[in-house]
Protein backbone atom coordinates (compact mmCIF):
# COMPACT_ATOMS: atom_id res chain seq x y z
CA UNK A 1 0.00 0.00 0.00
CA UNK A 2 1.22 3.79 -0.60
CA UNK A 3 0.36 6.61 1.40
CA UNK A 4 0.96 10.15 0.06
CA UNK A 5 3.67 11.77 3.06
CA UNK A 6 4.94 15.25 3.92
CA UNK A 7 8.20 15.25 1.71
CA UNK A 8 9.50 19.17 2.34
CA UNK A 9 8.41 22.30 2.60
CA UNK A 10 9.75 25.84 3.09
CA UNK A 11 8.62 27.79 6.01
CA UNK A 12 7.77 30.72 6.14
CA UNK A 13 8.30 32.07 2.71
CA UNK A 14 7.64 35.63 2.37
CA UNK A 15 5.61 36.42 -1.13
CA UNK A 16 7.63 38.97 -3.16
CA UNK A 17 5.21 39.21 -5.82
CA UNK A 18 1.30 38.46 -7.12
CA UNK A 19 1.04 38.36 -10.70
CA UNK A 20 -2.68 37.48 -11.66
CA UNK A 21 -2.34 37.87 -15.33
CA UNK A 22 0.42 34.74 -15.81
CA UNK A 23 -0.81 31.56 -16.91
CA UNK A 24 -0.78 30.12 -13.33
CA UNK A 25 1.46 28.42 -10.74
CA UNK A 26 4.57 29.79 -8.18
CA UNK A 27 8.04 31.10 -9.38
CA UNK A 28 10.61 30.08 -6.35
CA UNK A 29 13.81 30.95 -6.14
CA UNK A 30 16.11 27.77 -7.41
CA UNK A 31 18.26 27.89 -4.74
CA UNK A 32 15.56 27.26 -2.51
CA UNK A 33 13.92 24.78 -5.00
CA UNK A 34 17.01 23.20 -4.89
CA UNK A 35 17.43 23.15 -1.43
CA UNK A 36 13.73 21.32 -0.55
CA UNK A 37 14.09 18.93 -3.29
CA UNK A 38 11.21 20.89 -5.13
CA UNK A 39 11.53 19.92 -9.06
CA UNK A 40 10.38 22.42 -11.21
CA UNK A 41 6.64 21.49 -12.43
CA UNK A 42 6.29 19.64 -8.89
CA UNK A 43 2.70 19.90 -7.41
CA UNK A 44 3.04 22.10 -4.10
CA UNK A 45 0.26 23.49 -1.56
CA UNK A 46 0.87 26.61 -0.90
CA UNK A 47 -0.52 27.84 2.57
CA UNK A 48 -0.94 31.30 3.55
CA UNK A 49 0.19 32.10 6.84
CA UNK A 50 -1.78 35.61 6.91
CA UNK A 51 -4.94 34.61 6.11
CA UNK A 52 -5.50 30.39 6.19
CA UNK A 53 -5.80 30.27 2.31
CA UNK A 54 -4.87 27.00 1.38
CA UNK A 55 -4.24 25.77 -2.38
CA UNK A 56 -2.58 23.65 -5.13
CA UNK A 57 -0.42 24.78 -7.49
CA UNK A 58 2.84 23.88 -9.72
CA UNK A 59 6.10 25.13 -9.39
CA UNK A 60 8.31 27.08 -11.47
CA UNK A 61 12.29 27.74 -11.28
CA UNK A 62 12.99 31.28 -9.94
CA UNK A 63 16.36 33.18 -10.53
CA UNK A 64 18.87 31.56 -8.30
CA UNK A 65 19.31 33.92 -5.32
CA UNK A 66 16.84 35.70 -5.80
CA UNK A 67 14.15 35.30 -2.90
CA UNK A 68 11.47 35.13 -5.43
CA UNK A 69 8.46 33.71 -4.42
CA UNK A 70 5.92 34.83 -7.31
CA UNK A 71 2.23 33.43 -6.64
CA UNK A 72 0.94 33.69 -10.64
CA UNK A 73 -2.48 33.31 -12.21
CA UNK A 74 -6.10 33.09 -10.18
CA UNK A 75 -3.94 32.11 -7.01
CA UNK A 76 -2.37 35.69 -7.17
CA UNK A 77 -5.74 36.93 -5.63
CA UNK A 78 -5.45 35.15 -2.39
CA UNK A 79 -1.80 36.44 -1.70
CA UNK A 80 -0.20 40.09 -1.51
CA UNK A 81 3.42 40.82 -1.38
CA UNK A 82 4.74 40.32 2.46
CA UNK A 83 2.35 37.63 3.40
CA UNK A 84 4.46 34.50 4.93
CA UNK A 85 3.63 30.75 3.55
CA UNK A 86 4.48 27.44 3.77
CA UNK A 87 5.27 25.82 0.95
CA UNK A 88 4.62 21.71 0.82
CA UNK A 89 5.47 18.60 -0.69
CA UNK A 90 4.37 15.38 -0.73
CA UNK A 91 5.19 12.00 -1.84
CA UNK A 92 3.77 8.60 -2.44
CA UNK A 93 5.93 5.88 -0.68
CA UNK A 94 5.62 2.28 0.44
CA UNK A 95 3.82 2.59 4.08
CA UNK A 96 7.35 0.45 5.68
CA UNK A 97 9.39 3.21 3.49
CA UNK A 98 6.95 6.01 5.30
CA UNK A 99 8.24 4.91 8.78
CA UNK A 100 11.30 5.52 8.16
CA UNK A 101 11.36 8.45 5.95
CA UNK A 102 12.50 12.39 6.94
CA UNK A 103 11.44 15.21 5.32
CA UNK A 104 13.15 18.26 4.82
CA UNK A 105 12.35 21.25 6.09
CA UNK A 106 14.30 24.52 5.34
CA UNK A 107 13.44 27.51 7.45
CA UNK A 108 13.99 31.03 5.02
CA UNK A 109 14.39 34.70 7.06
CA UNK A 110 12.01 37.87 5.94
CA UNK A 111 14.31 37.84 2.63
CA UNK A 112 13.80 33.77 1.74
CA UNK A 113 17.64 33.29 2.82
CA UNK A 114 17.97 29.90 4.08
CA UNK A 115 18.44 29.99 7.78
CA UNK A 116 21.44 28.31 8.72
CA UNK A 117 20.31 25.00 10.81
CA UNK A 118 21.80 26.61 14.52
CA UNK A 119 19.42 29.98 14.13
CA UNK A 120 16.22 27.39 12.52
CA UNK A 121 13.32 26.71 15.04
CA UNK A 122 13.34 23.09 15.75
CA UNK A 123 10.58 20.99 13.83
CA UNK A 124 10.16 17.54 15.05
CA UNK A 125 7.73 14.88 13.43
CA UNK A 126 7.12 11.76 14.92
CA UNK A 127 5.99 8.83 12.42
CA UNK A 128 4.22 5.85 13.73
Amino acid sequence: MFVNMFKSKLHRATVTEADLNYVGSITIDKTLLDAAGILPGEKVQVVNINNGCRFETYTLEGEPDSGMICINGAAARLVQPGDKTIIISYCWLEAQEAKKFKPTVIFVDDQNKILPEELSPKHSLTLL
